[in-house]
């Protein structure tokens, strides 16, 4: 029996894997079976970072040139994004690089061309794994920047801004799911302030996909979106250890999150756990 008919369906964590060859692997094996596969990106569901990809649209704050973004956290020695090596997955840029990888691409509307990137790490035991932090420059057609700096020993930030010809758009908070996201847009010499409210992203994310199996859709986020994320965090390192600038080559083309896919889950209380704490040790 096909997984397919037997009701099984994969909604994978972002990443979706380590490398480019794992991915490909999951999208081939999914779809030998068809299987629905999808990329757990809470935020293609959630109305602040939808409105952002409207307002990019629009033209409002003109032609979108520069993408920046900074997200961080301090993180104790023993968590797991820690304790796990680069090769399996850990590090800052795997477990929040990524969100800012994502959104680059999705408020610009496309794919990065040339990677350029270095690591830092400044020397603490709980950084004997992987880096403290990677920055990253990212080329896209259209002659457009976007640069990110992801974080395990900084802060908590996690913001962007995305500034046009004609104004910008700050995000901040832009990929949290426990505050709500606020936007301020600044054109010419007006700035307007709008705010979200908290709501709850991964009930949202899960009803899509289940509106997916049962009326026979291809979800977004798929395996290609995970896919084209991972290649650019492995571009990422290889200039890091290289020093070389890495060319990405032209990916087919395929749907990109829209206003339509907008869920509302009403916000819940802060759930109870079970011998679990925050990435900073405390008590979650």
């Amino acid at each position: 029996m096909r997984a397919a008919q037997a009701g099984v369906h994969v909604l994978c964590e972002k990443p979706m894997a380590v490398t480019e060859e794992e991915c490909q692997a999951m999208i081939a094996a999914t779809e030998q079976n068809e299987v629905k596969l999808m990329v757990a990106y809470r935020l293609h569901f959630e109305a602040g970072n939808l409105e952002a990809i409207r307002l990019a649209q629009s033209g409002k704050i003109g032609d979108p040139r520069i993408f920046t973004s900074e997200f961080a956290q301090q993180i104790v020695a023993d968590n797991v994004r820690a304790e796990e090596s680069v090769e399996r997955g850990g590090g800052p840029l795997y477990d929040m690089g990524v969100y800012c990888i994502n959104a680059a691409r999705y408020l610009f509307r496309a794919e990065p061309t040339e990677v350029f990137a270095a690591t830092a790490n400044n020397g603490e035991e709980r950084f004997r794994n992987t880096e403290e932090m990677t920055s990253a420059v990212m080329r896209f057609p259209g002659e457009r920047l976007a640069s990110f700096t992801c974080s395990f020993g900084a802060t908590d930030v996690g913001r962007y801004s995305l500034i046009g010809t004609k104004g910008q758009l700050v995000a901040d908070p832009g990929y949290d799911y426990a505050f709500a996201i606020k936007h301020r847009v600044t054109i010419g010499e007006k700035t307007k302030t709008k705010t979200f409210p908290k709501r709850d992203q991964f009930a949202a994310e899960i009803s899509y996909f289940s509106d997916c199996i049962l009326n026979d859709k291809q979800p977004e986020p798929s395996g290609p979106e995970g896919l084209a994320d991972v290649r650019i965090v492995q571009a990422i390192y290889e200039f890091a250890r290289t020093g070389k600038a890495v060319q990405l080559p032209e990916l087919p083309a395929k749907r990109r999150p829209a206003l339509d896919q907008e869920i509302h889950r009403p916000a819940h209380d802060k759930p109870e756990t079970v011998h679990a704490k925050s990435p900073s040790g405390e008590a979650a």
